[in-house]
């Protein structure tokens, strides 16, 4: 079975008044739009429940409704843990640096990064960082072309355009106020359009628990083990699951776009709160996904009919139990989703172009002029991802999960030890960002091979390559820090007495500067062994 919309004019519908909503929001939200401060966080005013959505809504991704699923039905059960992995960053992040940063009114980390490490640090990380921006934004417009493509049966370059230029264009307007309006919209509607019409569908299955997604298919478990018996099994060895902390937490906590929305949070209580909102958010419209998941193999179990496409799973279930506006405002869900992480990316990219790297290349300009450089570059960098998408360079779409494993190896760690230790050195992080960086990219299967760390899945995913890179690149910086710090010729990359006033006071203790707060050895090197002890499994031979 294929996806088919029996009603064309219901998708059109659904688009129209979807993007009608989306202008209006971003249209309301520009005439907030004055300062820096309102175009990129928003005047830090965002309250705890809006910034929630907006997370969720960001983090979420057109991934959600189709990819995710596609994996469900691939992985089965163990895709639970990568699920965990993901969910769980967010709340590390607000609770490792958001709030910190978000008390230095940071726009990006970019602006973190600058502060603690000095310009050419930032150049490197903003540079690992619009990479992985592009390769997001990139994947999500491909999807959307392929989502007008399906919707309306119009050719995927047409598609393509018209779904980028519409989007780029209220997400220009609005700025982040519009951003985080839209996002906070586009999440209740994703919900809606998983949730709701997921109950319905369980309900013509069987399910009792239908009217609520993590009830949904328990009384179904044993027809279920009846006909897929390998359904709930724990099919991996150890290190598999043990991978997915390196590629798939650390990754995602120094995502630029899911940081912004930290930083908008109008105080630092309502970041955290907002992280709260964020996991209720997204587990109740994973749980409908993954209920989703659950549903797709029993379908086919039981029906016998073939899925030819996985990642049209969710659409094939709704057109076949639900009606035709349904299955369309499924689809709409989809969109929705696709469309808020969108936003982020660009939001970012704006972001880290229009503040970070101008006020470098450009310290003196004034902030109305860098204002007009982000709007440049945000509406630039929707029009890249719209042109790289027509003829998508095999490296750039490889799965948004294996660059999670590249941002864990060139970003986390800079920005996590910047936080909380004041040793960490300039020179350190850009060998250790760059060398490990390259090292992932190298040794993953999409460069050279001959020199792939792992195999199948583990590697395409990027988990075998970060389980190599993340912990090298943790103990890299950590023990070079130590060692550049020693040596007096390179005592200009050191850790001046600003850069460690600069932790105290994101830390909250204002004035009261304490040297040796934030400053050991010991615990650091353990962390370094530690590090390389797991580098040295991961090299280990993969099954």
């Amino acid at each position: 079975m294929e996806y088919a919309l029996g009603n064309v004019w219901m998708g059109v519908m659904i688009v129209v008044i979807m993007f009608a909503a989306f202008y209006y929001i971003g249209w309301v939200s520009s005439r907030k739009t004055a300062s820096e401060a309102d175009f990129y966080a928003a005047g830090f005013s965002i309250g705890p429940i809006t910034n929630g959505l907006g997370m969720a809504a960001t983090w979420a991704s057109l991934a959600t409704f189709l990819g995710v699923i596609a994996l469900i039905q691939k992985l089965q059960v163990p895709f639970v843990y990568l699920w965990i992995q993901w969910a769980i960053s967010i709340p590390l992040l607000t609770l490792l640096y958001g709030t910190s940063l978000r008390r230095m009114k940071a726009f990006t980390p970019g602006t973190f990064i600058k502060a603690r490490y000095g310009k050419p640090s930032t150049v490197v990380i903003v540079c690992w960082m619009m990479l992985i921006m592009v390769m997001y934004a990139l994947g999500q417009m491909i999807g959307l072309g392929q989502a007008f493509e399906l919707l309306f049966g119009v050719p995927y370059n047409i598609g393509l355009i018209v779904a980028g230029v519409a989007t780029v264009g209220f997400i220009a307007m609005g700025g982040m106020y519009g951003a985080s309006y839209n996002a906070a919209f586009q999440m209740v509607v994703m919900t809606i359009a998983m949730v709701v019409p997921m109950g319905a569908i369980m309900k013509s299955m069987g399910s009792s628990g239908w009217w609520f997604p993590p009830l949904a298919y328990g009384d179904m478990v044993p027809a279920m083990l009846e006909m897929l018996p390998t359904f709930f099994d724990m099919k991996y060895d150890v290190r598999w699951y043990f991978a997915l902390i390196p590629a798939f937490t650390l990754g995602p906590v120094a995502l630029p776009h899911l940081a912004m929305r930290v930083f908008t949070s109008s105080s630092v209580k309502s970041a955290r709160w907002a992280g709260v909102w964020f996991a209720l958010f997204l587990g109740l419209l994973f749980a409908g996904t993954y209920t989703a998941g659950f549903a797709g193999n029993y379908f086919v179990a039981t029906t016998g009919k073939v899925i030819a496409k996985a990642d049209q799973t969710l659409l094939i279930l709704n057109v076949f139990y639900n009606p035709t506006l349904v299955a369309a405002f499924v689809m709409g869900g989809a969109l929705a989703a696709g469309l808020s992480t969108v936003g982020g990316n660009l939001m970012a990219i704006s972001g880290l172009v229009g503040n970070d790297l101008m006020s470098i290349i450009a310290p003196n300009m004034q902030s109305k002029q860098r204002m007009k450089w982000g709007y440049l570059a945000l509406i630039l960098g929707g029009v890249s991802a719209i042109l790289l998408a027509f003829n998508p360079p095999k490296f750039l779409v490889t799965s948004i999960l294996w660059a999670f494993g590249l941002l864990a190896t060139t970003a986390t760690p800079a920005i996590l030890l910047g936080v909380w230790w004041k040793e960490a050195n300039k020179l350190a992080l850009i060998f250790s960002s760059s060398i490990c960086g390259f090292l992932y990219i190298i040794i993953s299967p999409y460069v050279m091979p001959s020199l792939v760390v792992g195999t199948g899945m583990a590697a395409s995913l990027g988990m075998a390559s970060g389980m190599v890179t993340v912990p090298l690149s943790f103990a890299m910086f950590i023990v070079m820090s130590i060692v550049f710090n020693r040596i007096p010729a390179l005592t200009a990359y050191a850790p001046t007495l600003a850069d460690k006033k600069v932790i105290d006071s994101i830390h909250g203790w204002g004035d009261e500067y304490e040297e040796t707060r934030y400053n050991g050895i010991i615990t650091p090197l353990i962390i370094s062994v530690v590090c390389m002890l797991i580098v040295w499994w991961g090299l280990q031979p993969w099954s």
